[in-house]
């Protein structure tokens, strides 16, 4: 018994991390490629407002934020899949995985500082979304203009550019993440005991399912960067 624990312990984070990051990966290059071919406006915001839904999913059925940090990692490293497919450099994708590292921390440390307060509902949920996509902006602002700014970007570059930035992109990027925070943490919620009950009555298929939808993200993400997307 105390060894089945320790193992659900930490094979249930493991797999949310997997599963939710994936799914994350999969919205930033399948979804991405499509608002963009569809020629749809607020792509950054869309993304990541699904992004902090995601990463909400996972604080209402763990009320865990440190487990944030490495769901946005894994969706990063989905932009890094150019680098053996396409053969380009790290920095070719640079600021996209800077940007979702950005916006994981951001809520992260929001969550981390609110703490159990999130419970209380849709108001400080959708305050935290809005504060952290905010505060990921802002960030993304100063240190991808360092790494490897794009010519949008450097369209910014100027006196002022920071407040003109936010107007264009943080205050989307907040709206979108304050809508969907309260709707990832109420899925989340509501999850957190189906995920715990499959995890030790039917924990093969549990596994596999989790495998399952791992796996068809990664492939669906490769194919679309291996398109040229």
């Amino acid at each position: 018994m105390e060894t089945q624990t320790m193992n659900s312990r930490w094979t249930c984070p493991l797999i949310i991390i997997l599963v939710l990051g994936s799914l994350w990966g999969f919205s930033e290059m399948v979804l991405g490629s499509a608002i963009r071919a569809a020629g749809l406006p607020f792509r950054a915001g869309i993304l990541t407002g699904i992004g902090m839904g995601l990463l909400a999913i996972a604080l209402g059925a763990s009320r865990r934020s440190l487990w944030l940090p490495g769901i946005a990692l894994l969706a990063a490293l989905c932009h890094q899949l150019a680098v053996p497919i396409l053969h380009v450099s790290f920095m070719c994708r640079a600021n996209s995985f800077l940007a979702v590292l950005l916006e994981g921390a951001a809520l992260a440390g929001v969550a981390l500082l609110v703490g159990r307060r999130l419970e209380r509902g849709v108001p400080i949920q959708a305050a935290s979304g809005a504060t952290a996509a905010l505060l990921a902006a802002g960030a993304f602002y100063f240190l991808g203009l360092r790494l490897a700014p794009c010519q949008y970007l450097l369209s910014f570059n100027r006196p002022g550019g920071l407040l003109a930035f936010m107007g264009a992109e943080g205050l989307i990027w907040a709206a979108f993440s304050a809508l969907l925070v309260p709707v990832g943490y109420r899925i989340g919620t509501q999850l957190a005991a189906s995920f715990r009950n499959a995890g030790q009555r039917k924990p093969t298929l549990y596994y596999l399912t989790s495998a399952v939808i791992v796996i068809l993200c990664w492939a669906a993400s490769a194919l679309v960067i291996a398109a040229g997307a």
